[in-house]
């Protein structure tokens, strides 16, 4: 019997086959267009009915332009030696409307009295510095400006900044002036080992990621009300995480600013008094003595005082040695720089609260505790390590010297030092700061404190030897960020 083989519906299949791969591609591509096309279309008719993006822009703009006719840009004198960066000033901002203009004191130190303002609408004006702080690294202007000024709203300081609230910081970021950026408040009551070292200051910082750079010093960091709540004053960078002045190193996504209570309590004197009188706790306690004790059920974390000065504010309020201090003025006491830093910006005569635990009863108890005037000595105390870093050198008792009225000798010059450029010698010994006889260490550091050394004012020391017999020669320096 013979066979019949149809082959009509095979090549049928393979035909459709063929046709399917060659039109399901473009079949699903214009599906996936026509997707795409309906994202699109909901997309823009999302932004279209909701101008939430359009007013978060309006709301940041409208800051950029309530802060900007307030910010200045401060150039030193033509040819001011020891400005920290060549080409690249600092910024600063109109405090009231006497014309008063804040900024860092080390973007002003030691580069004489006078400068040059400008302003964001192109005025340029001359300004004299009124007085400076290195403590606190806040300093005062003068500005004799041609027309109106605007001085920057500030942020009520019953109202302290939180974690996570939103912030702008302006200034000149390597000469680029009036420049803003955002970012959050990132921490609060920071106290970088490295700022507090290279500028003696005392800090209770606020550290935000907000990009600040050389030139940012000076300038204001603002809320989303165009308020003030600090100052830009420093950065941690890759080469520097401990707190750098913000005129060395580039933004690592840290910086910090000082609180705006730190600069009004700072610039409010200066303006009205000429000086910054302090506030005065009396008690001493090791650096990094913060420590957590167990209490019961729970545990109390502060800073163990090891010291009360006798008839001092500390010892009449009731402190007493060993005793925990947790919370000053509301805030937890983590670090050693908080607590100096809270009292010094408080007036001589403040009664302020703090929170203390006592070992002998296991028990937190409430102060107040009204404060003395801070003494020289206090400050003098804060200034040997940023004298020798700054210097380059060491000064100090030889070994064989022994007691506290041993004689000053000059013993370590850093190579390549402001020390050795100005002259100064491994066995000089110190008897004199600006004509004003030294006997030991503490009446050292007292004269450069009283003398404003570490305001860049110009120095001098009377030196003797070595291998010179008794000759006295003078030998002047100035110290520079």
């Amino acid at each position: 019997m013979r066979r019949f083989v149809a082959y009509g519906p095979a090549i049928v299949v393979l035909i459709t086959c063929a046709v399917s791969l060659l039109v399901a591609p473009a079949i699903f591509l214009r599906l996936a267009d026509a997707h795409t096309t309906a994202q699109i279309s909901l997309a823009r008719q999302t932004i279209d009915e909701d101008d939430v993006l359009e007013r978060i822009d309006r709301a940041v703009s409208a800051v950029a332009d309530s802060v900007r006719p307030s910010l200045v840009h401060i150039t030193p004198p033509a040819g001011a030696r020891g400005f920290p960066i060549s080409g690249v000033s600092g910024a600063g901002w109109v405090y009231d409307d006497q014309g008063h203009v804040v900024t860092n004191a080390h973007v002003v130190r030691g580069v004489g009295e006078r400068f040059a303002v400008e302003f964001a609408d192109g005025r340029v004006a001359g300004a004299t510095l009124l007085g400076a702080d290195p403590y606190t690294d806040v300093a005062v202007l003068t500005v004799n400006a041609n027309g109106a000024v605007f001085p920057l709203r500030r942020a009520p300081t019953s109202y302290p900044p939180r974690q996570g609230e939103r912030v702008f910081a302006f200034g000149s970021p390597f000469g680029f002036k009036f420049s803003m950026s955002e970012g959050i408040v990132s921490a609060l009551g920071r106290a970088p080992s490295g700022v507090s070292t290279a500028l003696a200051g005392y800090t209770n910082y606020l550290q935000t990621d907000a990009a600040v750079n050389p030139g940012n010093s000076g300038g204001p960091l603002v809320n989303v009300r165009g308020e003030a709540i600090g100052m830009n004053v420093a950065i941690a960078t890759g080469r520097d995480t401990t707190g750098a002045p913000a005129e060395s190193g580039d933004s690592a996504g840290i910086s910090f600013a000082i609180p705006i209570a730190a600069v009004e309590f700072v610039a409010d004197q200066i303006i009205s008094k000429g000086e910054v009188a302090r506030g005065y706790l009396g008690v001493s306690f090791y650096p990094f003595g913060i420590e957590r004790i167990d209490s019961g059920d729970s545990f109390v974390r502060g800073l163990r005082v090891t010291g009360v000065v006798e008839d001092g504010p500390a010892a009449s309020a009731g402190l007493r040695t060993g005793d925990v201090i947790t919370e000053v003025l509301g805030q937890p006491i983590t670090d050693s720089e908080i607590l100096t830093a809270i009292v010094s910006v408080s007036a001589p005569g403040a009664q302020i609260p703090m929170v203390v635990y006592s070992p002998e009863i296991d028990a937190t108890r409430t102060v107040a505790v009204t404060l003395g005037v801070m003494p020289d000595l206090v400050l003098a105390q804060r200034i040997p390590n940023a004298v020798a870093s700054q210097l380059g050198a060491q000064i100090g008792s030889r070994r064989r010297d022994v007691g506290s009225d041993a004689p000053l000798y000059i013993t370590r010059v850093d190579t390549n030092s402001l020390a050795e450029e100005v002259g100064l010698t491994v066995g000089m010994r110190v008897t004199a700061v600006n004509g004003e006889p030294v006997e030991n260490l503490q009446e050292f550091y007292l004269a450069l404190v009283r003398e404003n050394t570490m305001l860049g004012r110009r120095t001098t020391l009377s030196v003797e030897g070595p291998g010179r017999g008794d000759e006295s020669r003078d030998i002047s320096f100035r110290l520079s960020p």
